[in-house]
């Protein structure tokens, strides 16, 4: 199952999203739960017993996507986390993940502009895989981890390079509104089975300029799971970007960075693409 955040119609809300268009949710059972994140604290039995055998409501070019999770309490990041890309930036292996934080307000949803700070020249692209939390819980066995997820979807990292390396703490470098892509929609965890089979690219104007499999991870996705949950509990909703691949733009020759017009694209096997188009702040 597809799952999507979006606005139409003057209203937010979210549905699934089929080959015709998306079931509107919010129509059906948006009293108790007006929200995607509600909606997977629930357990997801009402989302499914809502889009049995109904027909779409919405084509796809009659809703503005939003990010996923408009509303997620976290949004917690891994940096440094493929081998090809520790390799590229010279890191030397840690026992424990990179982690660092996203406010929502910095994240754009599918076919929604992500904007260039004026204060750099340094946007560069990150394309991710991304968990999405479906069932709370703190201390959570590696074993038991996946049973957590609700699914997975695109993520860009957007990454303001300049102000990321003002300090050994990235956070001001990821935190300018608008840029980061979350996006299109979450496929559900009973699709992905194993989240280390898939395939990340990235895309700027049409050029591949990222691809890696995710089982290059150096913290996979169950042990990110069980590590986060130790310091945080984790709840519904919750969304870890679990790092990119080799290839970002401030570590070729020369550099290559996201400008005003770009467009910019993250594809994962059995997701599908998120696709953004860059903007001058």
């Amino acid at each position: 199952m597809k799952l999507a955040s979006f606005r139409a119609r003057g209203r937010e809300s979210y549905g699934v999203v089929t080959d015709e268009g998306i079931i509107d949710l919010v129509s059906r059972i948006g009293t108790n739960f007006p929200t995607l994140r509600q909606a997977l604290k629930s357990g997801m039995n009402d989302v499914r017993r809502a889009s049995r055998g109904q027909f779409p409501d919405l084509r796809l070019t009659d809703v503005s996507f939003l990010p996923v999770i408009p509303d997620p309490r976290r949004i917690l990041c891994i940096g440094v986390n493929y081998e090809g890309h520790r390799a590229e930036t010279g890191r030397p292996m840690t026992q424990h993940p990179t982690v660092f934080i996203r406010f929502a307000s910095t994240l754009a949803g599918h076919l929604q502009t992500l904007v260039k700070p004026r204060v750099s020249e340094m946007f560069d692209f990150e394309g991710e895989l991304a968990v999405v939390i479906g069932r709370a819980g703190r201390y959570i066995d590696e074993a038991e981890a996946l049973g957590h997820v609700a699914g997975y979807t695109c993520f860009n990292d957007g990454s303001v390079r300049d102000w990321q390396n003002h300090t050994s703490q990235f956070t001001p470098g990821k935190n300018f509104p608008s840029t980061g892509g979350f996006g299109p929609w979450m496929v559900t965890s009973d699709e992905i089975r194993d989240p280390s089979r898939l395939t990340i690219v990235t895309r700027l104007n049409g050029s591949e300029v990222q691809r890696g499999a995710c089982s290059d991870m150096t913290f996979t996705v169950p042990k990110l799971i069980s590590y986060i949950s130790t310091f945080t509990p984790l709840a519904p909703g919750d969304v870890i970007a679990t790092g990119t691949p080799a290839g970002v733009g401030y570590k070729r020759t020369p550099p290559l960075f996201m400008k005003p017009g770009d467009i910019c694209e993250v594809e994962i096997t059995g997701i599908g693409t998120l696709r953004n188009v860059v903007k001058a702040e």
